[in-house]
């Protein structure tokens, strides 16, 4: 049975630079790459859609019309992709609102998306979207089985592997553990810039709902002690760690 599957990708920046002057990371002109999870959620759905069929529609919501993250998700066996722009700050409430208002109007039975991004880490878009779109939430999976309209995942819970079910459609967010994202090869990269890809701006009204206060970080120094004596080293190094232990 073929499915309809939705996944969410995220960009982030490459790399994170502090000003020394400031201790603020600079964002001016940042270099793009998908974000670790996105990639895991890609890839789960193409592996369902190589196993049942149908079609993968990636979703991005970002700042600007970039593509070369979405291009990536493309080559990798999306079949079509749409970017929203209009981002605004880092509001998981409000990426979601766009996301879930975009996928209702979709036709869609399966939406995948990373467990959290390594830039915030909030982990809130997969619960958010669940809410938001009326559908179940099979969070946090390392498997997924799919039977007719019934999706079962594995999730481990410190050392227990639960298992979990629910019908079509549903939510489900994907981490490390659930597969290895491929590389897409030369010929599925030049095929990806065939494939539809529209980008359109959002109609959803931005609310401000918290406020960063500071972003700056935290300043840190070492004290660059050199022990020739390993014994008087070890002791020293475990006086320190026992004293952060304590407080």
């Amino acid at each position: 049975m073929p499915y309809n599957i939705i996944v969410c990708v995220k960009q982030i920046a490459d790399e994170v630079r502090i000003d020394p002057s400031t201790n603020e990371p600079v964002i001016s002109n940042p270099q793009y790459r998908m974000e670790d999870l996105s990639k895991n959620a890609v890839e789960e759905a193409v592996r369902i859609k190589e196993k049942y069929g149908g079609k993968i529609t990636a979703l991005m919501f970002c700042s600007d019309s970039s593509t070369p993250v979405m291009k990536e998700a493309l080559a990798m066996g999306a079949d079509e992709g749409i970017i929203i722009t209009g981002y605004k700050e880092n509001s998981p409430d409000f990426s979601a609102a766009v996301l879930a208002e975009k996928i209702k109007s979709l036709q869609y039975d399966i939406v995948i998306a990373g467990y959290a991004s390594a830039d915030s880490y909030t982990a809130q878009i997969p619960a958010r979207l669940s809410k938001l779109l009326g559908v179940p939430l099979l969070g946090s999976a390392i498997k997924v089985d799919i039977s007719g309209k019934k999706i079962d995942i594995l999730r481990e819970a410190d050392d227990l592997d639960i298992k979990e079910s629910a019908d079509m459609p549903a939510v489900i967010s994907v981490t490390q553990e659930t597969n290895q994202p491929r590389l897409p090869l030369l010929a599925n990269i030049i095929a990806s810039a065939r494939k539809p890809l529209k980008v359109e701006a959002t109609a959803v009204q931005y609310k401000e709902t918290s406020k960063i206060i500071s972003d700056k970080a935290q300043q840190s120094s070492r004290k660059r002690i050199i022990y020739e004596d390993i014994n008087k080293g070890v002791q020293e190094i475990t006086k320190v760690l026992k004293q952060e232990v304590a407080v």
